[in-house]
């Protein structure tokens, strides 16, 4: 080895072993999750290793997050991400003394991929097999986007008696698409589109939904890099085929009928400039269906607001369970 290189060598082992250091500083002035919580985990919740799986009756394998005690809130992710899209309202309402619960939707994220059962009525029999494992009462159920669909059908079918509360984040019932009794639904062009542009190319469609998803082409936003690399990582973790099923389980199924059927308190929340769910097609809807709800509309919101404002939300979220 010449001179130079060894002192090359050299700069960069100091540099290394520098930056190693400073991490370690880091680290040791930052507190630890486990100094915060307020409440002491009983011993049934001591054993729980923070996550596992579920396997459903037709052998899909499910993959949950189970953390802390209290009430539990059981998130359900949208289309066609994972439970990792919750992790900042996993961590504050885990630091509020809940029990927080999130799962990855057959197909989607570390569950099975599936090739059959992707559909609405699975998605939520696949959720009372979720809440039965973990044996859930008085819980709060808050689904974005497609997972806002998942929640209106299991509690309207499967939750009596374990369901306390309902929270509707972006989501897309009664009816994506446009029909007779909706027209002002999306054309059926849209969701051909979607279908389409994933068969083709899953990972080109995906890089791309981001930008509209955050609102970063409205003017004066610039894309954020870290939030849409994340959007793409957790798209590409699920199976093509389960995720090109759903595009009509999310955009066809009419739950009409599951909304009227629910009769727990609703919290709906919706940006009013959401490019993925129109909230004159969905929320505004919902709230005409749905007989025990509180309405909240955010100006310029975007659909991914549950990211983009998320401090916003969560209070408002945390005011509703506690009211």
């Amino acid at each position: 080895m010449t001179q130079a290189a060894q002192d090359l060598s050299r700069r960069h082992l100091l540099t290394t072993v520098g930056a190693m250091a400073g991490t370690a500083a880091l680290v040791s002035q930052t507190p630890t999750l486990a100094a915060a919580p307020k409440k002491a985990a009983n011993s049934a919740n001591t054993a729980r290793v923070g996550d596992g799986y579920v396997t459903t009756p037709d052998g899909a394998r499910l993959y949950y997050k189970d953390w802390g005690t209290g009430q539990p809130i059981v998130f359900h992710h949208g289309w066609p991400l994972t439970a990792d899209d919750w992790d900042a309202q996993m961590m504050f309402f885990l630091e509020q003394g809940f029990r927080v619960i999130a799962f990855d939707r057959r197909g989607h994220g570390r569950s099975s991929q599936t090739m059959n059962g992707n559909d609405m009525d699975t998605y939520a029999s696949d959720t009372a097999v979720l809440v039965r494992h973990l044996d859930l009462h008085d819980a709060v159920h808050i689904g974005h986007s497609t997972g806002g669909g998942v929640v209106a059908a299991y509690v309207a079918r499967y939750g009596e008696g374990r369901v306390a509360k309902a929270v509707l984040v972006g989501a897309v019932p009664p009816i994506m698409l446009k029909t007779a009794a909706y027209p002002g639904g999306l054309p059926l062009s849209v969701f051909d589109g979607f279908r389409k542009a994933l068969a083709e190319n899953r990972a080109d469609f995906f890089w791309n939904v981001p930008v509209p998803f955050y609102g970063f082409n409205r003017p004066g936003q610039s894309v954020n890099e870290a939030i849409r690399q994340n959007w793409w990582r957790q798209g590409m973790m699920g199976g093509a085929k389960a995720q090109y099923d759903s595009i009509k389980a999310f955009s066809e199924t009419d739950q009409t009928e599951d909304l009227k059927a629910i009769n727990v308190p609703v919290l709906i929340q919706h940006g009013d400039d959401d490019q993925i769910v129109p909230v004159a097609a969905s929320a505004h809807l919902q709230a005409k269906l749905i007989r025990n709800n509180t309405l909240k509309i955010y100006p310029g919101y975007p659909h991914g607001m549950l990211t983009t404002h998320a401090d916003v939300l969560n209070r408002d979220i945390l005011a509703f369970i506690k009211g």
